[in-house]
């Protein structure tokens, strides 16, 4: 095995904090009523099923229409799972379109399990 360079993952890991929250780093910005949009990318029926409270929902086959995106406000993108890298392509698209991102670490997922409030 190959030592990794200390210098890409000082680089890998100061942006991966920069633009990564944790499920009660979003709760705290909530709370906070910090100048947010929180997007979830998941398809319309999970949506349906269950949402962190306030968010709008974008799934996949809407992204060009960037609803519900500001570019005077972070952005904050989740899909499922950590597994799922639905949240990190639509971030890289959305930043792309020139939108401030922010991916929510493992998703709707780790919302649950920190037993967040949820939107029926």
């Amino acid at each position: 095995m190959v030592l990794v360079s200390t210098r890409k993952a000082e680089k890998f890991f100061k942006a991966k904090t920069e633009f990564t929250t944790g499920p009660m780093e979003l709760q705290h910005m909530m709370e906070d009523e910090e100048n947010i949009n929180i997007i979830d990318v998941r398809t319309a029926d999970d949506f349906a099923k269950g949402h962190i409270p306030g968010a709008i929902s974008l799934p996949r086959d809407e992204w060009l229409t960037c609803k519900g995106l500001t570019k005077d406000r972070n952005n904050v993108i989740y899909c499922y799972s950590e597994v799922c890298h639905l949240a990190a392509e639509a971030a890289k698209e959305f930043a792309s379109e020139g939108f401030p991102v922010i991916e929510l670490e493992g998703g709707f997922e780790e919302w649950q399990k920190y037993n967040l409030p949820i939107v029926p």
